[in-house]
């Protein structure tokens, strides 16, 4: 099988391209609002690389969310051209704070609390506990949280991407193991190890249909709505 992966939901644009007998290949991009720009000619070059056609790939993986919204709407964007170019091929997805879990790559049975930032004070949290490559159990699905919401967890391992007073905080809440800074930031590669994988990654059957987790409206949206006392029509919402 060859798989095409990628992870646009942070700041951190991220490829990975899996084939048969061979390590993956990954390229990263880093910086904010670069995802537009970079995103295709990153799949070139990765494919370029590997002498690896599009028609040649079988499965495409896409993260899932909540991240950042511009970020996500340009992978799923992506995806779904890339898709309609290749007929008949797969796309699978899975929520980026399972990948970030699964790129830390935890003993097995291991419950792993995962903690972004996002915005506002407040934080996108799950848990989940991991036995890859066999299977992942979601704990507590991914939510908009705080640290106080968070004191039922008990995980035996943190990873947290966000300012460091929240980490720190956390840190001492839990006493386990906190993973943080760029070792907590999810990857591609990460993602193409869901596939396959009970209770990791799952197929997308309605690509037209789908859309990635949000995880909040951008703050454009927030604005309009706020100024129009209305929610703008097909509002990201509808998707959680």
């Amino acid at each position: 099988m060859i798989g095409l992966a990628l992870e646009t939901a942070t700041d951190r644009l991220c490829v990975a391209l899996s084939r048969p007998d061979t390590p993956p290949l990954e390229r990263r991009v880093e910086g904010a609002r670069r995802h537009a720009a970079a995103l295709l000619p990153t799949i070139s070059a990765l494919l370029a690389e590997a002498a690896v056609e599009l028609f040649s790939v079988d499965v495409f993986a896409i993260a899932d969310g909540p991240g950042s919204f511009t970020g996500l709407r340009v992978g799923a964007a992506a995806v779904k051209a890339l898709a309609r170019a290749r007929p008949g091929v797969e796309v699978w997805t899975a929520s980026t704070l399972l990948v970030r879990a699964a790129g830390v790559a935890p003993p097995h049975g291991t419950r792993v609390l995962v903690v972004t930032s996002a915005l506002r004070g407040e934080l996108y949290a799950a848990s989940y506990r991991l036995d890859l490559p066999r299977s992942v159990e979601t704990l507590r699905a991914p939510v908009l949280a705080t640290p106080e919401s968070l004191h039922g967890e008990t995980p035996d391992l943190v990873l947290a991407d966000a300012p460091d007073k929240v980490v720190d905080r956390l840190a001492d809440q839990f006493a386990v193991p906190v993973v943080r800074g760029a070792a907590s930031l999810p990857s591609a590669t990460a993602l193409l190890s869901l596939i396959g994988v009970d209770g990791g990654a799952f197929q997308v059957r309605d690509l037209d249909e789908w859309e990635p987790t949000y995880g909040r409206p951008a703050e454009a949206q927030v604005r309009w709505e706020a100024v129009h006392g209305r929610a703008l029509p097909d509002s990201t919402r509808s998707h959680g």
